[in-house]
């Protein structure tokens, strides 16, 4: 399908230009980590509905193609968002470093059960950060989808936002939409196995594909509350049922945005 940019005046345009205020042009900010990532690429970036993203702490969830998702959502968000990262990212040279300095925290192994990831998680909403999750998981990554798609949902993210003990709390759902994008072959698969054993994505041959923006939209979407009467009755079968229900939103959310956002 043929991608074309929304007129001026339909969005907030950025250049990926660092900020100007003399308090984020240490590269040691996250948030300026991730402008100045985008700007050395010279990605375009258009956002839409900025107007509804809550002055609140909130978890922010996005369809996910590319290594560069997380700092482009943070500098759309214009505040710093910790994003959870696959595992094998906190384990590779280099790539640790990167995403150490964007604030991310790396998700656990199969063997945990997300109990880091749920303790990481609560523990920067409880102290007013905002955190991001790619409910997609590494899958996209590895065999990447086409721009306009967004795959099944994890519900991990819905779990954590009804028993976070965070009042206010708000998911928010975002759709990343590539208008002129590059991929290339990137680290060969058998490497990254050997950084992380436990993703079955790498028992391949060939490298990991890695998508690379030239011109994208980030378009946010409307945000759900989730209520203290929410939590109150989050147990048993009634918890698997909230945490599906949550989930779905979300997903058609993302995806209705990814439809009709910049196409």
């Amino acid at each position: 399908m043929p991608l074309s940019p929304s007129p001026p005046d339909a969005a907030d345009t950025l250049k990926g230009r660092p900020a100007e205020d003399s308090t984020l042009r240490s590269l040691t900010s996250p948030l300026e980590m991730a402008r100045w990532m985008l700007f050395s690429m010279g990605i375009s970036i258009r956002v839409r509905h900025a107007e509804r993203i809550p002055e609140t702490p909130f978890l922010m969830i996005s369809n996910h193609r590319s290594f560069l998702d997380a700092p482009l959502l943070m500098a759309a968000a214009r505040k710093p968002v910790h994003f959870a990262c696959h595992h094998y990212m906190s384990q590779v040279p280099v790539m640790r470093n990167v995403v150490d300095a964007l604030g991310c925290f790396p998700l656990d192994t199969p063997k945990a059960r997300g109990r880091t990831f749920f303790k990481q998680a609560t523990s920067f909403l409880r102290s007013q950060e905002s955190i991001g999750i790619f409910p997609e998981g590494t899958d996209p990554m590895v065999r990447v989808p086409a721009p306009e798609q967004v795959g099944t949902f994890q519900r991990g993210f819905a779990h954590l936002a009804l028993r976070a003990p965070v009042a206010d709390l708000q998911v928010l759902p975002a759709a990343i939409v590539a208008l002129d994008e590059r991929q290339q072959a990137t680290i060969p698969f058998k490497l990254l196995s050997w950084f992380d054993p436990s993703e079955p994505l790498f028992d391949q041959g060939g490298r990991h594909p890695a998508v690379i923006y030239r011109k994208v939209a980030v378009v946010i979407g409307q945000p759900i509350e989730i209520t203290s009467a929410q939590r109150e009755i989050y147990h048993g079968r009634r918890a698997g049922e909230m945490a599906r229900d949550i989930s779905e939103r979300c997903h058609d959310e993302v995806q209705r945005l990814l439809s009709v956002g910049e196409y």
